[in-house]
């Protein structure tokens, strides 16, 4: 395998202001030796990345990394920063940069090697060589594990670097290939979790009463992860080890990376004494550690403080404090970690309800559809079909349909509160939030009544939980106990508390939206068609939609309004992109140009993810032309009064739309909206004939780089 890193990908005297500025200049070395295929599509990557969490760590190190379909090789570059570049981390700018490029596919070994990057970061004495180094060769040299730290200021030319067989402390050389099935070595030296080991929690540990009758060490087991799972997952690991053994414990860690994790023990987590989950991903297999005194924190706070952390779980442990119950991981598992905000944690847990609900919001609404496309609108009055049913009948059919789609969509608020709980109290959320939602029914709160169930409901249980109960109570807490006090507290609060005055509420939206006319209606077709194309896809998106769809459970003549020009506006962004890839395909990248064949049948389909990878690569041209096209569409077709009772299917429901000639004028107007401004934005820059910026290096020194 060629090495990752070489004296051609270290800059050691990198002359940048941001860190998008840094992370181009390095990238621009992978492309110059083969490495990165697509310089502004890997950025784009990069910078996706870099939005889900800052990669600056502390003592001055910046870490951007990233898995890309442009990536040819498993690539790493490095850059000295005299000033500093801020990469976000809690102590100031980072003067060492390292930027790690690992392909889509990478495989396992790949991945594991650049793990040993991570570790390597954790130690002084490499952090310390790295800063005095005189020439790119020996760099190279240190990073690839050819030299010691204390030889790293010989300059070593490359071609003469010898190849050491030897694992050197903390992993694998980078640049040298390492088997995943062997796990990164503990304190002790000896694979996390094997029994046996030294410095390890299996058989009889040893540092107990084997040593002349010592009282026995304090045990912990750790689990990281992040959502790359290259570099933070093994530097929390790393850290976390050598505070245990500063602090006198044994500690063992799990490293849940991209590779996959080799998992403890099962003997290693019965005997531990507590539990560290440092993670921004949910941990798999959680219920190993239920029952344990347990920390539970964000992976940058496993890096950067491992000895609180120790201190925490000790605390626990001497309090007797332990862990609810585990079940198995859920989608929503890792929402509202203590490092996030109020409103964070918010959103997420209105998104886990409206994600649950959307599959029954498109297959009912789309069987309602159908059925009065087949039978007319007269259909809702027909029998029940288990009474009467003509095999040989369409109207028989179309009740069917309009039945079996009315059930389905009976089930939108109940699912959305009973996720939306879900989200925030896991599997113990689910009966109250339901129950809430089946009530907010009852009482005509509607789709207001489930968000406010739901969030009753989640809240209930988490404090329920936090009760301290007699072990014996334990065991029959989730099933029996939670469910029935949390479904009576939100029973309670739904039917005689604010039940009433949010069906009120709905009631006052209700009758609004069927007196929308005029301005005002072409008013909210614009701010629906704004809200549709902001984030194309994202928590935005989603209320703007879940608006719309929340209208269809009491249909008027506003309510089929806005969902049609709600499902309009979200078509407009990929088919814009679509659009202007086909006419002025020399702005785009050839990636863009083959996304562009694709985003015709998304946006036709009302799929705006489509257009992410456009707005990923160059956000600050693509997002304001969407938009301005959204909210033409969105207000075309207010104007021209169009309808749909379908919340989902694109075109192919153009049958059922009320208007549908003037709807798709709608549609196309705001699509060459968006093209045309795209063009015109792009086409601002100067380009060269295959789309590419013509100038890099001029680039790589400006503001305008990944984010613009």
């Amino acid at each position: 395998m060629s090495r990752m890193i070489t004296a051609d990908l270290v800059d050691l005297d990198l002359s940048v202001d941001t860190k998008e500025a840094a992370a181009r200049s390095l990238a621009e070395r992978m492309v110059a030796l083969g490495r990165v295929t697509d310089l502004d599509g890997f950025l784009a990557d990069v910078a996706a990345r870099e939005a889900q969490m800052p990669t600056g760590l502390d003592g001055g190190i910046g870490i951007p990394h990233c898995r890309s379909a442009h990536v040819t090789e498993p690539t790493l570059a490095f850059g000295r920063s005299a000033a500093g570049v801020d990469f976000g981390a809690p102590d100031g700018p980072a003067d060492l940069i390292f930027l790690i490029a690992a392909p889509a596919g990478a495989d396992d070994a790949h991945l594991t090697i650049l793990s040993s990057l991570a570790r390597h970061l954790m130690d002084e004495e490499f952090t310390h060589a790295l800063r005095s180094a005189t020439a790119p060769a020996a760099v190279a040299a240190l990073i690839a594990g050819e030299q010691e730290p204390e030889q790293a200021p010989e300059v070593l030319p490359a071609a003469e670097a010898p190849e050491v067989k030897e694992t050197p402390a903390g992993g694998a050389p980078v640049g040298q290939e390492a088997s995943v099935a062997e796990a990164p070595p503990a304190p002790g030296g000896e694979a996390a979790g094997a029994p046996g080991a030294a410095g390890g929690l299996g058989g009889t540990p040893s540092s107990g009463k084997g040593r002349g009758g010592a009282e026995e060490p304090f045990r912990i087991v750790a689990v990281t992860s992040c959502p790359t799972g290259i570099a933070h997952t093994y530097m929390a690991a790393e850290s976390l080890e050598k505070a245990g053994q500063t602090a006198g414990v044994e500690l063992v860690v799990e490293t849940q990376g991209s590779a996959g994790f080799t998992r403890l023990d099962p003997a290693v987590v019965a005997a531990a004494d507590g539990v560290i989950f440092a993670h921004d991903v949910p941990v798999r297999e959680k219920e190993r550690f239920a029952g344990k005194p347990t920390v539970d924190v964000g992976v940058k706070a496993g890096i950067s403080r491992p000895a609180e952390l120790i201190a925490e779980v000790r605390g626990k442990a001497e309090r007797g404090e332990t862990s609810a119950p585990a079940t198995a991981g859920t989608p929503v598992e890792n929402a509202g970690t203590p490092d996030e905000g109020y409103g964070t944690r918010l959103r997420k847990w209105l998104m886990s309800g409206v994600s649950y609900m959307v599959p029954f919001v498109a297959a009912g609404g789309l069987l309602i559809a159908l059925g009065f496309a087949i039978g007319g609108y007269d259909i809702d009055k027909a029998p029940s079909v288990a009474e009467h049913f003509a095999w040989g009948q369409a109207d028989s059919w179309a009740a069917l349909m309009f039945q079996i789609g009315g059930l389905a969509f009976a089930f939108l608020v109940p699912v959305l509160a009973g996720y939306i709980s879900y989200g925030m109290a896991d599997r113990p959320g689910l009966v109250p939030g339901f129950v809430g939602g089946s009530i907010a029914l009852t009482v005509n709160a509607g789709f207001l009544g489930g968000l406010a169930a739901g969030l009753i409901a989640g809240g209930t249980v988490l404090a329920i939980q936090k009760a301290r109960v007699p072990a014996a109570l334990r065991g029959i807490m989730p099933v029996v106990v939670i469910p029935l006090l949390s479904s009576v507290v939100v029973g309670f609060m739904m039917f005689l508390v604010i039940g009433k005055p949010i069906a009120s509420l709905q009631k006052a939206l209700t009758d609004w939206l069927s007196g929308l006319s005029g301005a005002n209606a072409i008013i909210l077709g614009v701010i629906l068609g704004l809200m549709m194309c902001f984030d194309l896809g994202g928590p935005l998106n989603k209320v703007a939609y879940a608006f719309a769809v929340g209208g269809l459970a009491t249909p008027n003549e506003g309510s089929l309004k806005v969902m049609a020009a709600v499902m309009a506006a979200g078509m407009v962004p990929p088919l814009a992109m679509a659009l202007a890839t086909t006419v002025r395909g020399r702005l785009f990248t050839r990636t863009e140009r083959e996304n562009g064949k694709a985003a015709w049948v998304l946006g036709a389909s009302f799929i705006t993810e489509g257009a992410i990878p456009f707005a990923a690569a160059d956000p600050l041209r693509v997002i304001p032309a969407a938009m301005a096209g959204g909210a033409v569409t969105g207000a075309l077709s207010m104007a021209f009064e169009c309808t749909l009772r379908a919340p989902h299917g694109g075109v192919f429901v153009i049958p059922l739309i009320g208007n549908p000639f003037l709807y798709l004028l709608a549609i196309a107007a705001g699509t060459v909206v968006s093209a045309g401004l795209v063009i015109l934005l792009k086409g601002a820059r100067k380009t060269t004939p295959e789309g590419e910026p013509a100038n890099r290096e001029t680039q790589a020194g400006t503001k305008v780089t990944v984010a613009a």
